[in-house]
């Protein structure tokens, strides 16, 4: 949130604006939820809420409104590319965790390798989505999460952490997986943020 945003309550107003951002990341993470059914639009639905929610800042509305407004603008064929190399890549992870399941000799190094690999690639990955640089040119955001995931690894951490939370609160309960999308915007996008004023 900028400086210039009030934190304390308007005369009748019942929540403060701490708890209208969080309801509007609830929504925000609805709608993602909703955006990223067809699985190829993952990476556009989370790079979009956090661009809505990266807007705050300047105080702009992040609302359920302005992210599908914002998501039908950007649904272009570079966006479904980098959905469709996600989706790839989940499937060749799956695969070898499979093949690793198998009992095949050293099947236990293999899936240790696979999982750091899938983890490094998960978070470059969330940290483009974060960059502002992913509503327009996805390999250059690509390219700065890469150097951004190595030069704070604290940062990659709080990332692989909100990761493994959503997962879990999706995994507990259902409906939680519809939300868990908002939280983890919220999380990648105060990363980024973190690292611009660090």
């Amino acid at each position: 949130m900028s400086a210039r945003t009030r934190t304390t309550r308007e005369p009748g107003e019942l929540f403060g604006p701490r708890a209208t951002l969080f309801a509007d990341m609830l929504s925000v993470g609805l709608a993602t939820a909703v955006a990223c059914l067809p699985l190829v639009t993952v990476p556009a639905a989370f790079s979009t809420a956090c661009a809505v929610l990266r807007g705050v800042r300047e105080d702009r509305p992040a609302t359920a409104g302005r992210y599908l407004t914002l998501l039908r603008q950007r649904l272009r064929t570079g966006d479904l590319a980098a959905g469709a190399v996600v989706l790839a890549g989940v499937l060749l992870l799956a695969a070898d965790l499979a093949l690793a399941g198998a009992g095949l000799p050293g099947a236990r190094l293999f899936a240790v390798a696979v999982g750091v690999i899938g983890a490094c690639a998960a978070v470059v990955g969330l940290r483009a989505c974060a960059r502002p640089e992913s509503l327009t040119d996805w390999p250059a955001a690509v390219r700065t999460a890469a150097r951004d995931a190595v030069r704070d690894p604290g940062g990659s951490g709080l990332v692989l952490l909100a990761l493994v939370a959503a997962v879990l609160c999706g995994w507990m309960l259902l409906p939680l997986a519809f939300l868990a999308p908002g939280p983890l915007a919220l999380a990648l996008t105060s990363v980024d943020v973190r690292l611009e004023s660090m």
